[in-house]
């Protein structure tokens, strides 16, 4: 919930980003024309966007999936690992498992082009106030493994783990001190609910094979 200011409240910060210059255009003039919003900046590509929300401080970022170039999933994975990061909004077509792929990626909310732009709007307030936001799925059930609430550097380290490599050698290998990569573990441990090293690799075995029960099976994650 954003604060007041002399009882008046303060509009949401957005930046929008989408390679279709029509699309950008329409929608920048709804948001405009918005009292809740305050429009920051509009970018046409994923690395106009990440350059400028680097540098000033907005809150909510509407993009595209399929934004150029880096494209919404890479954009999203970036921005994870940054400080204050806005949450982002995916507004794309509503095509195959796409809000699956959104929700996992990182993002906080998606909302189709085929729905009204007011509720796109209704979205991102939500969106504003703490809230995530994906039609159609159990977000219960996505949130429910742990695996997705891993920064990418923490799956990185998972990943090395269940190689047997030791702290010198994580260390080596991702390039990052010792005090990092404790760090990381620390926080690995706490997200995974486990109290070491074992205990963290037996959890990404497990993990590894539900998935591939589920694409056998047919199951998209």
């Amino acid at each position: 919930m954003n604060q007041s200011v002399d009882g008046f409240a303060r509009p949401i910060d957005v930046m929008l980003a989408d390679g279709n210059p029509l699309v950008l255009s329409a929608l920048s003039e709804i948001i405009d024309r918005d009292p809740r919003f305050s429009l920051v900046a509009t970018s046409a590509t994923a690395e106009g966007f990440l350059g400028t929300v680097m540098r000033v401080p907005v809150q909510i970022g509407i993009i595209d999936w399929g934004l150029p170039v880096l494209g919404g999933a890479k954009l999203i994975e970036v921005l994870r690992e940054q400080e204050n990061a806005p949450r982002i909004v995916v507004y794309a077509e509503d095509t195959g498992d796409l809000p699956r792929l959104a929700m996992t990626a990182g993002a906080a909310a998606f909302a189709p082009r085929s729905s009204h732009a007011e509720a796109l709007l209704e979205t991102c307030v939500d969106v504003a106030a703490g809230k995530m936001v994906f039609p159609f799925l159990d977000v219960r059930e996505l949130q429910s493994d742990p695996i997705h609430q891993l920064s990418r550097k923490e799956r990185a380290i998972l990943e090395a783990l269940s190689k047997g490599l030791t702290n010198r050698e994580l260390a080596k290998e991702l390039e990052i001190s010792i005090n990092t990569v404790k760090f990381h573990l620390s926080n690995l441990f706490e997200k995974l609910s486990v109290k070491n090293r074992a205990q963290a690799i037996a959890f990404y075995y497990s993990s590894r094979l539900a998935l591939e029960r589920d694409a056998a099976d047919g199951i998209p994650r």
